[in-house]
C-alpha cells in the first residue's frame, strides 16, 4: 500500500499544486460565507437610507439559515453519501454551483424592491415573522450553506487522499489558512466597499469569487483523473489500492462503524461546542466592536479580521507542530481555554478598544491551535473508507449549534445591548468544549489512538 501511494503521489510539487488548486474553491466560498457579516449596521438602517430595515431578530435568524437546510431536511448527511458514492470531482462540482445558487438568491434578495412585504410561517412553537427580503436571503444562505458544508467535507476528503502518508496536518493548516484569508477578506472590505458603492456589491463581488473558486475545481478534476489512472494501472498490474479495492469499498453498513466509535462522538461534540462559540460570534463581532467599543463601523471589520488574518500564518505554523511533534489534543485543550477566556472578557464591563484588540489577538491564537490539531486526529480513529461519511455526520451535528446559537444570541444582544448576555453564551459554549476535549485526552489513553503522537513518524 505504501509502494503504490509513493508511486503515484511522490511528486510533492503535484501534491502543493493539488492543495492550491482545491483550497482556492475553499477559500471563495469562505469570503461569501461571511460577506455580509459587516453589514448588519447597513442591513438594519431604514430603507429610505439605504438598508433593508433588519432587526437584530431578523439579522439572527438570517445569520443561523445557512444550516437550516444541511440539518433539518438532512442535506448533509447526504452529502457525504454523495462524496463517497460519486467522488471528490463530481461532489465537488455540485457543491460549487449549490453556493452560485446561493448568492445569488442573496444578491436578488438585497437588490430586488421588496421593501414592504412580510413572509410568516409557523413550525411547532415558532413562530417567525421576517421580511421578505430577510427571508429569501435566508433561503439562499440555506442553498448556499449546503454547497458551503458539501465543499468543506470534499475538500477534506481530498486532503486525505492526496497527503497520507506525507505533510498531512501542515497541508490541512495550510488549507485552513486559505479559507481563513477568504474570511478575512470578506470581513475587511465588505462594509468599506457596501458604503462606498451599494449595498449589493460584495455580493457581486462575491459571484465573481464563487466562479474563480468553480474553474479551480475544474483543474483539480484534471490532475484527480490523471491519479485514478495511475490506481487502474497499478490495479491492472495486481497491485491492490486503498481507493479501489474492494473491501475498501464505502458499503452503507459502514455507517455503523462510525456511529459505534466513542472517539467519533467525542469529536463531534467537541466541534459542535467550538465553533458554536466561533463562527457564530464573527457575525456578531463587527456590531459588537461599533457598539461595545465605539469603533468606527469603516474599520470594525479589521478588528474582526484580526481573529482569521492571524490563523493565516499559525494555522499552518502548529500543524507543522503536530506533524513533527504531536500532542494533538494538548493543543486542542489550550486552544479552546483561549477562546473560553475571550468570550468571558468580552462579558465584561470594559469598553477601551485596545482591550477588544488584545482579545481578539488572543482569539486567533486560540483559533490557531485548536483547528490545526483537530481535523488531522480524525483519519486516526476513522477508517480510510468511511472518512468521507464521517467528516459529512460531524458537519452535519455541528450545524445544530452554528443554527441555533446565533437565533440565541441575537435575541439576547436585543434584550441586552450592553452584549453580556450573548458573550456569556459563547463564554459557557467554549468552556463546555473544554471538558469535552480533557475527555478526549483520556479517552485516547484507553483506545490509544495516537491522538498526541506525531503524524511523520520517521522524520
Amino acid at each position: 500500500m505504501d509502494e503504490l501511494r509513493k508511486k503515484i503521489n511522490d511528486s510533492a510539487v503535484v501534491r502543493w499544486i493539488v492543495l492550491v488548486i482545491v483550497a482556492t474553491a475553499m477559500m471563495m466560498g469562505y469570503f461569501l460565507n461571511d460577506i455580509m457579516s459587516p453589514l448588519e449596521t447597513l442591513l438594519e438602517m431604514p430603507v429610505e437610507e439605504g438598508g433593508l430595515g433588519w432587526t437584530s431578530t431578523d439579522y439572527g435568524f438570517f445569520s443561523g439559515s445557512s444550516g437550516l437546510i444541511n440539518v433539518f431536511l438532512l442535506m448533509l448527511f447526504f452529502s457525504g453519501l454523495i462524496l463517497d458514492k460519486m467522488g471528490v470531482r463530481f461532489t465537488g462540482v455540485l457543491a460549487c454551483s449549490l453556493m452560485l445558487i446561493g448568492v445569488g438568491l442573496k444578491y436578488y434578495a438585497v437588490t430586488a424592491p421588496l421593501a414592504g412585504d412580510t413572509f410568516n410561517f409557523n413550525v411547532l412553537w415558532w413562530d417567525v415573522h421576517l421580511p421578505m427580503s430577510a427571508a429569501v436571503a435566508s433561503l439562499g444562505f440555506a442553498i448556499f450553506g449546503v454547497g458551503y458544508e458539501m465543499c468543506g467535507i470534499t475538500v477534506s476528503k481530498a486532503m486525505v487522499r492526496w497527503f497520507t502518508g506525507h505533510e498531512l496536518a501542515l497541508a490541512m493548516g495550510i488549507q485552513l489558512a486559505m479559507a481563513r484569508l477568504g474570511t478575512a477578506a470578506a470581513l475587511s472590505v465588505s462594509a468599506p466597499v457596501a458604503r462606498h458603492f451599494s449595498l449589493s456589491t460584495p455580493l457581486l463581488l462575491g459571484l465573481l469569487c464563487l466562479l474563480i473558486g468553480l474553474v479551480s475545481f475544474f483543474v483539480f478534476c484534471v490532475l484527480d483523473i490523471r491519479l485514478d489512472k495511475d490506481e487502474q494501472k497499478s490495479i491492472v498490474n495486481g497491485q491492490s489500492s486503498m481507493f479501489n479495492g474492494n473491501d475498501d469499498q464505502f458499503h452503507l453498513r459502514d455507517i455503523g462503524l462510525i456511529l459505534k466509535s466513542p472517539g467519533f462522538w467525542l469529536i463531534t461534540l467537541f466541534v459542535v461546542l467550538f465553533y458554536s462559540a466561533v463562527s457564530p460570534f464573527l457575525k456578531f463581532a463587527t456590531r459588537l466592536m461599533i457598539d461595545k467599543y465605539a469603533v468606527a463601523p469603516d474599520i470594525a471589520g479589521f478588528f474582526t479580521s484580526i481573529v482569521p488574518f492571524g490563523t493565516i500564518l499559525m494555522t499552518p505554523l502548529f500543524g507543522s507542530v503536530y506533524d513533527k511533534y504531536g500532542r494533538g489534543v494538548t493543543l486542542i485543550i489550550i486552544g479552546t481555554g483561549m477562546l473560553t477566556l475571550v468570550h468571558f472578557g468580552f462579558s465584561l464591563p470594559i469598553h477601551a478598544s485596545a482591550f477588544a484588540i488584545f482579545l481578539m489577538v488572543l482569539l486567533s491564537i486560540g483559533f490557531s491551535l485548536t483547528p490545526a490539531a483537530l481535523w488531522p486526529i480524525v483519519p486516526k480513529i476513522m477508517p480510510m473508507k468511511c472518512l468521507g461519511t464521517a467528516y459529512s455526520l460531524i458537519f452535519f451535528i455541528q450545524n445544530f449549534g452554528r443554527a441555533i446559537i446565533p437565533m440565541f444570541v441575537g435575541k439576547a444582544n436585543e434584550t441586552d445591548p450592553s452584549y453580556t448576555s450573548g458573550m456569556q453564551i459563547f463564554a459557557c459554549t467554549g468552556l463546555a468544549a473544554v471538558l469535552v476535549a480533557i475527555s478526549m485526552l483520556y479517552l485516547d489513553k484507553k483506545m490509544g489512538y495516537g491522538l498526541e503522537k506525531p503524524n511523520i513518524v520517521n522524520g
